[in-house]
């Protein structure tokens, strides 16, 4: 029988809705001896992933709960197949990205800090902070205390099962979507990342959903926030090396663009981090997936690959095939 690892924090019946004839082997995180499975499912936690695997042998396959799997490569070696969690977080992750647009839109980083002050009068906050981060010159009467989604122009940079659930979402706000790709796409139009730039003066708001790759550090550095709008929302739900921390710390000290990041480069971004207390910026520390669905999801998708791998056929997810 088919021996499969899994993170002990994991509650069982959630395994017990996958009717699999395979034998469930709950992995502790201070797993102290050897022990031999077939498919691993590591913690979603890398750092508790990285501790048990030297007590773990004959692993063939390895099931991640997440999108990202950027650090398994180097741990488990080049023998070992490799498959993520596609689809599974998909409508988390995209409520975060709207919900993170339309926090920034609204100025509700502005209007908690001025409910927890209890000064009403501050709202006149709202108008300076729309004019400094916009440069809009034009007299508004009555003034401006927020912004509307609607007519503007959004660029999904990695437009993945992710990105499309974000456009699919944003949809009803009649936003004018522009998407990049590694490769270009037609219906929907979808524009090579080698076109980046030439779109970036366009992009009102800019959503990067693309995995963390040689070719990804730093697309987004000094000579990129230059060319965005004055004023530009960046929406970084991917992860952090996409983004060169310190042009972007530059960026928006300088009032050029504001942002909202639920990923950082480093991470866990240290106490004291310039990030921390920079302007015009929102911050969650990586959670944008981690809805009370995050390991039913993640392990419905798993339980897919297992039936695939079991019957023979073909895995959906596979990131690396072993070698």
């Amino acid at each position: 029988m088919l021996r499969v690892g899994y993170p002990s924090a994991i509650s069982v019946d959630l395994l017990r809705d996958f009717a699999l004839e395979v034998e469930w082997i709950a992995l502790p995180d201070g797993l102290d001896h050897q022990i031999k499975i077939d498919v691993w499912i590591p913690d979603p936690y890398p750092t508790r992933a990285i501790r048990i695997w030297p007590h773990l042998r004959g692993v063939r396959l390895v099931l991640s709960l997440l999108a990202g799997t950027e650090w398994i490569p180097g741990v488990v070696g080049p023998h070992v197949t490799i498959c993520n969690a596609h689809g599974a977080h998909n409508v988390a992750t995209a409520e975060w990205t709207v919900a993170a647009i339309f926090a920034l839109l609204k100025h509700f980083p502005l209007y908690l800090d001025i409910q927890r002050s209890g000064i009403w009068k501050r709202r006149f906050e709202a108008p300076a902070q729309y004019a400094s981060i916009t440069q809009d010159p034009r007299p508004h009467y009555p003034p401006v205390m927020l912004e509307e989604l609607s007519g503007k122009t959004a660029l999904i940079v990695g437009y993945g099962a992710i990105g499309k659930e974000i456009e699919r979402m944003l949809e009803p706000f009649r936003v004018e979507i522009l998407r990049v790709a590694r490769t270009a796409r037609a219906l929907p139009t979808v524009y090579p990342v080698s076109d980046l730039n030439a779109l970036l003066p366009r992009a009102e708001i800019a959503i990067l959903i693309l995995p963390a790759t040689a070719e990804t550090q730093r697309l987004i550095d000094r000579p990129q926030f230059a060319l965005l709008p004055q004023g530009a929302l960046l929406v970084n739900a991917a992860r952090g090396p996409v983004v060169s921390t310190d042009a972007l710390v530059e960026a928006l000290r300088a009032g050029r663009i504001r942002a909202a990041l639920d990923v950082t480069d480093p991470e866990p971004l240290p106490e004291g981090h310039p990030l921390w207390s920079c302007p015009n910026l929102l911050l969650t520390p990586h959670v944008a997936a981690s809805s009370p669905q995050f390991a039913a999801n993640a392990l419905r998708t798993a339980a897919g690959e297992l039936c695939r791998y079991m019957a023979g056929e073909p895995l959906r997810n596979v990131v690396r095939a072993a070698v």
